[in-house]
């Protein structure tokens, strides 16, 4: 029997139905799992505001190098400490094998290829703004040159928000998490779209800091600015987690982590302009060919994101069946 068969055996599929359907009790509660994730979502940043370096003041901004270099130590610390937690819930409770908790939070098999698959698909969605940085913004000369690789050693932001960052959250929120949910054979679709809100709650600490380090912008802009950022990483939640049990590919969820970050959130509206075309003339305008590509891509992209959305997904190495997706 192969490993994802012996996964699936153990833990009755993780059929859509939960533990209803099947006579064998899970080994943990659903209320417990979502207890332990709400715990290790506090476990991650709660740390910050302990230590001297890492709290950020009206005069340390969480941009510093001082404080990005305590906090990506403070992560990684917490990272270790949640998933020995799991992997403790998994082989006591639930009597996994090392190979199979292994499998369960996506460190092994890797499923590189699968992972790479994920990562396309993302930049389908991608498009229009890939076509904007890379071609519009003349991007590839930047990557002819190298630049981005002297950034990611040179700039402790930019390593922070492609790298650190996005291994640290998903080690947390997927590998060290989602494993509990699957454990607890919780319905697929609400470890899907429920658990990645305690994702997104984890970056509402962000308002604490912005309004320390911004006490001029208004209340109300300060809480819209907040919620917008709650709403999007909870939507992101959702698809890190959904390609997290569709492949089994912790490396996957971090690239694709990584890639949106530098992304960002794609224009929706206004002109596309080249860079120099930033600084023209008042009354010089520029040319609709730029903008009318963007718009034709980035509604092909999404088109094609969803098409295939299931297509680039499919792998062996998944964490549930197919049929965990289906209504019941």
């Amino acid at each position: 029997m192969s490993e994802p068969d012996t996964l699936q055996s153990l833990f009755n599929h993780w059929s859509p139905a939960g533990i209803s359907s099947h006579p064998t009790q899970p080994p943990i509660s659903t209320r417990t799992a979502s207890l332990l994730i709400a715990l290790y979502a506090l476990v991650y940043f709660v740390p910050f505001y302990f230590s001297r370096t890492a709290r950020p003041s009206p005069t340390l901004s969480r941009d510093a190098p001082s404080v990005i270099r305590a906090r990506i130590g403070s992560v990684t610390v917490s990272c270790a400490v949640c998933c020995a937690a799991t992997y403790l819930v998994l082989a006591q409770t639930a009597s996994a094998s090392v190979p199979e908790v292994l499998h369960l939070m996506g460190v092994w098999p890797p499923a590189l290829v699968d992972g790479a698959r994920a990562l396309l698909l993302t930049a389908l969605l991608f498009l229009g703004p890939l076509y904007s940085y890379l071609v519009v913004d003349d991007g590839w000369r930047s990557w002819l040159a190298l630049e981005p690789l002297r950034e990611l050693w040179e700039e402790w932001t930019f390593w922070r928000n492609y790298v650190a960052g996005p291994i640290t959250e998903e080690i947390l929120y997927r590998s060290a998490s989602i494993p509990l949910m699957v454990a607890a054979q919780a319905p697929v679709k609400e470890t899907i779209f429920l658990s990645p809100v305690l994702f997104g709650l984890s970056h509402f600490h962000h308002f604490y800091e912005f309004r320390l380090t911004h006490p001029q912008v208004p209340w109300a802009a300060a809480v819209a600015r907040s919620v917008f950022q709650l709403t999007y990483t909870t939507l992101f939640g959702a698809y890190a987690t959904f390609i997290f049990v569709r492949t089994g590919s912790l490396p996957a969820v971090c690239a694709v982590h990584a890639f949106c970050n530098a992304m960002g959130l794609p224009r929706l509206w206004g002109r596309v302009r080249r860079p120099w075309e930033w600084e023209a003339a008042p009354g010089q305008r520029s040319s609709l060919l730029w903008s009318v590509g963007y718009y034709v891509l980035l509604v092909v992209g999404a088109v094609s994101w969803y098409r295939n959305l299931w297509a680039l997904t499919e792998s062996g190495n998944a964490l549930v069946s197919p049929e965990a997706f289906l209504p019941k």
